[in-house]
């Protein structure tokens, strides 16, 4: 199951707060990703060795009291469902509520590693008090002051425990996600692809509400599909279905191996389409640019190469990317399209040999010498690559940290020039010799 922690809580409790504090430490939480679809937070995140996903639940729009509640318990049932650990935050300040104690009871009886966090214990009196919330039951709870930050890591601590590590998990065929916003046509490729009707398609934004997975095992293929549900712009739909549909989506992203980006040929690549690919490339996952529709464009002798140059602008600076155009309705290119994705998981697996790596980053080195730094040569002593799921290098120098980041742009595109990384993010970590 992938890692996923969600917070939940009443409002006005520090939700956010918590949320930001926590992507906010450099040496646990490496990403931040706000507003993919509404004014909801997902982060992603590193802490004791264990990579997970941080979704904040918050984000209503109080329109009564009772319609209010009704709806932070349906998010706390959805994220029972969906999510690895759930981080339940109350306030000390208003004591333990009759919704503290409902949210309680659902969590105490799902069987889900819960963390609660009791927030605003800034100081002995509020300590003091805090102790009440021992009552609702759960053996991990923690004081904490989301705005000093004073009590995070105890919390972290707890979190990270309930998740698996990476390691048990052994992928043995690429999985595929297909994502992008909604009525692309996600679920008609994918049915095309199987030839069978495998998942319900209608013209209704947001007919696919879960991830499913299908296997492919044809002409020599073998891989996982998965079809997501469209992640929606703001204001478009109802809160919790798009809480729902997003929570599960993020799941998937975290499954896969390669993300098939699918976007309209008609409306071209949009910002909700560079937010979903944000999404992916900070979980650093293989991208496939997938423009559908295709059969819809009038076209003329230079339309493809004009349309690639306007989606690859938008994208940059990530740009060595495979962009295919298809049609699901004509079937066309549509097998293309899962070749190149396959090819992409080759290159995000591909392992540069030790001996190898070093010598390419002398000759890299040696064509383009980093600037002297107060008069002191930048040089790089030794390269390997990490023992991770996708291209990430650890370059160590005597000053890391004046490397420029043109610099590093610079290695970035010479290793990809030298070996087939396409499609996959490639990370360069520059450590002290």
């Amino acid at each position: 199951m992938p890692n996923i922690v969600a917070i939940v809580g009443r409002p006005n409790v520090g939700k956010s707060t918590l949320f930001n504090r926590m992507v906010g430490q450099r040496q646990a939480i490496t990403d931040n990703l706000s507003g993919v679809t509404r004014d909801r937070q997902y982060g992603s995140g590193f802490w004791n060795g264990k990579t997970f996903s941080i979704i904040d639940t918050g984000g209503f729009v109080e329109h009564s009291d009772d319609i209010f509640e009704a709806a932070i318990r349906e998010q706390v049932d959805i994220a029972i469902e969906e999510a690895a650990v759930i981080l339940f935050v109350t306030d000390v300040t208003t004591g333990i509520t009759d919704l503290d104690d409902e949210i309680s009871d659902k969590l105490r009886k799902s069987g889900k590693k819960v963390v609660l966090a009791v927030n605003k214990v800034d100081n002995p009196q509020r300590q003091l008090a805090a102790n009440e919330f021992w009552a609702l039951g759960f053996e991990d709870t923690f004081f904490l002051s989301a705005i000093s930050g004073s009590g995070t890591g105890e919390v972290l601590d707890a979190v990270v425990e309930g998740l698996s590590d990476e390691d048990e998990e052994k992928i043995t065929i690429p999985k595929i996600a297909v994502i992008g916003r909604p009525n692309v046509g996600k679920s008609s490729f994918i049915n095309a692809l199987m030839g069978q009707q495998r998942h319900i398609v209608t013209d209704i934004a947001g007919t696919t509400r879960d991830s499913i997975h299908t296997r492919y095992n044809k002409f020599g293929k073998d891989f996982l599909i998965i079809d997501t549900a469209g992640m929606r712009k703001r204001r478009q739909v109802e809160e919790n279905l798009e809480f729902y549909s997003v929570i599960r989506t993020v799941s998937a992203i975290e499954d896969s191996d390669v993300c098939m980006l699918m976007i309209e040929a008609t409306t071209g690549m949009e910002s909700q389409d560079l937010s979903i690919l944000q999404l992916a490339l900070r979980r650093n996952k293989g991208i496939v640019i997938v423009v559908n529709k295709w059969d819809l464009i009038e076209k003329e002798t230079n339309t493809a190469r004009d349309i690639e140059k306007v989606i690859r602008d938008k994208m940059a600076p990530f740009t060595d990317v495979p962009i295919l155009f298809i049609s699901v309705h004509d079937k066309q290119r549509i097998f293309k399209a899962i070749e190149v994705a396959l090819e992409v998981a080759e290159n995000r697996a591909r392992r540069i040999p030790t001996s190898q790596l070093n010598e390419l980053i002398d000759t890299i080195v040696h064509k383009q010498p980093h600037p002297s730094y107060r008069g002191h040569p930048i040089k790089i002593k030794y390269s390997t690559q990490l023992p991770v799921p996708y291209p990430a290098f650890a370059l160590f120098c005597n000053y890391p940290k004046e490397v420029k980041a043109n610099y590093r742009n610079y290695l970035e595109n010479q290793i990809r020039e030298a070996h087939a990384f396409t499609g996959s993010p490639v990370r360069i970590y520059f450590r002290q010799k």
